[in-house]
């Protein structure tokens, strides 16, 4: 039976931690290891779906070799790993007011919990769901949807909080609205263009304005 209290999924990286650039430099590196020159420009906007995906995009193959590079230039990079201000309260008055908090990632299970680790709000964390629990990254759907089923979610009742136009596209799939923050660097014409309901500066602004935002319309509900 469906849970009808009100659903957050949240995004990770370049929502609640600093660290879209850092994919930025480790795939740049990955790609000169394989002897392919692909500038920063054209990975960025790329950052937010799937490794498999975006390796795709960009070289028109799949290469594991270079997925496999960008995990071992990105591993230094962890100890760097910071949240952004505020994420971890945003988390912990969410989860005060009565909504259920599940972090939903394209990373694989490793990387999630660093970025955890990261956030520093567990308490607030009803669960999560990453690379290991779907068959297809985003901007397929299956990151969302997968949390709908294995946690019975109500999807009227649930509302997506992303970076990207990946998580716009994903969880427009499923009819979910999308509120999304800056920091990952996207542009607030894009993001408004792909579908989001409302965007904020960062996670820092979105609480400070969470009562007029379209989150508090599921927490008042």
């Amino acid at each position: 039976m469906p849970d009808h209290r009100p659903a957050f999924l949240i995004d990770v990286d370049g929502t609640l931690v600093d660290t879209n650039y850092l994919h930025v430099v480790a795939w740049w590196r990955a790609f000169q290891d394989i002897g392919e020159d692909v500038a920063m420009s054209r990975i960025h906007p790329l950052i937010g779906m799937g490794s498999d995906q975006l390796v795709h995009r960009l070289l028109g193959r799949d290469s594991e070799e270079a997925s496999d590079a960008h995990s071992r230039h990105y591993e230094p990079f962890k100890n760097d790993i910071k949240a952004f201000p505020k994420a971890a309260e945003l988390l912990t008055v969410l989860a005060r007011r009565g909504a259920r908090v599940v972090l939903a990632t394209s990373s694989d299970e490793e990387d999630l919990e660093r970025l955890r680790e990261a956030v520093d709000a567990e308490d607030a964390i009803d669960d999560a769901v990453s690379k290991g629990d779907v068959d297809h990254s985003k901007p397929s759907p299956d990151i969302f949807g997968a949390a709908l089923e294995k946690f019975d979610l109500d999807p009227s009742r649930t509302l997506v909080v992303g970076d990207t136009g990946w998580d716009v596209e994903a969880a427009g799939k499923l009819d979910l609205p999308v509120v999304c923050v800056l920091t990952g660097g996207s542009t607030r014409e894009h993001l408004e263009e792909m579908g989001a309901v409302a965007v904020y500066e960062d996670v820092a602004e979105l609480l400070d304005q969470l009562d007029q935002s379209p989150l508090s319309k599921l927490l008042d509900g």
